[in-house]
């Protein structure tokens, strides 16, 4: 692992520091530049941004500035133009208080690097929701090929809390969006993965207010039957993958030792041909 990643660890204020150890003074820059010139960063984690506190930031910038610099990149297909890398929210704010130009850092790093920095600050300040948090480590496996141990070490995190947290990418999309609006915590959807009637459960869970450690038992009530528990959270995503891929409802049943069945239901003679033709390939 290189010092640039052991830094993200120890927080982004260090993650800085180290580019600024490896960059000579070309590298970086710091300077004003039109607030039109900056463009928001395609890896950004977050997607909900809180307009009150916008406002108050806003508010703060009128009266003291932009005081931390927002950290951008060249983006090279247009140039002249610089994306976000940190600093989304003062970027935001600064333009609702009316400001034509903004201090900025012009570091010169990738699109890993870049994503990196993002979740970093993001999750150090507490502002992404679980969901984004979640789609950030996503993002870090699916097109970094980070592991969970890679993104625990990375994060400062341990690897029950970052498997945890992206096993909930799993769950149905009217369930993730509570989780991200927030009438649902991550404590109260981790029960519902892998279970038939999920939605129905999160429905009940919001309306009574049922705390995280009583929804475990409440899922099996509701569902009839003991839910599973998968020990790899990489089943669920497998399950919802097959589940995409035939549009058919698929069970994997996972014991301790790792063995176990994947059921696939249908529920018409066409559905039964289709399995066995896919079988039979």
């Amino acid at each position: 692992m290189s010092a640039a990643k052991k830094g993200l660890g120890r927080g982004l204020s260090a993650l800085f520091g180290d580019i600024e150890k490896k960059s000579s003074s070309r590298e970086i820059e710091i300077n004003k530049i039109p607030i039109a010139n900056l463009q928001r960063n395609k890896y950004q984690p977050r997607s909900i941004f809180d307009d009150e506190k916008i406002s108050e930031l806003s508010e703060s910038i009128k009266e003291n500035g932009i005081i931390q610099p927002i950290a951008v990149r060249p983006n090279k297909y247009e140039p002249g133009n610089y994306e976000i890398i940190a600093g989304e929210r003062r970027w935001l704010a600064a333009q609702r208080a009316g400001l034509n130009e903004v201090p900025v850092t012009i570091l010169n790093i990738d699109d890993q690097k870049s994503l990196e920095i993002a979740i970093v600050e993001n999750i150090q300040r507490e502002d992404l929701n679980v969901i984004e948090e979640a789609r950030g480590y996503q993002r870090l496996v699916k097109e970094f090929g980070y592991d969970h141990e890679k993104i625990s070490k990375f994060m400062s995190k341990s690897r029950s809390h970052v498997s945890n947290t992206l096993r909930l990418l799993s769950l149905p999309e009217d369930i993730i969006g509570l989780l991200e609006e927030g009438k649902l915590t991550a404590g109260q959807a981790r029960p519902l993965i892998g279970m038939a009637n999920a939605s129905e459960v999160a429905e009940n869970i919001v309306k009574k207010r049922v705390a995280a450690r009583e929804v475990e038992s409440l899922a099996r009530k509701k569902s009839g039957k003991k839910s599973n528990v998968y020990d790899d959270p990489n089943i669920a995503f497998v399950r919802n993958e097959l589940e995409g891929k035939l549009g058919l409802n698929v069970e994997i049943i996972n014991k301790k030792n790792n063995s176990g069945k994947i059921i696939i239901k249908y529920k018409s003679l066409d559905q039964f041909e289709l399995i066995s033709k896919l079988l039979k390939r």
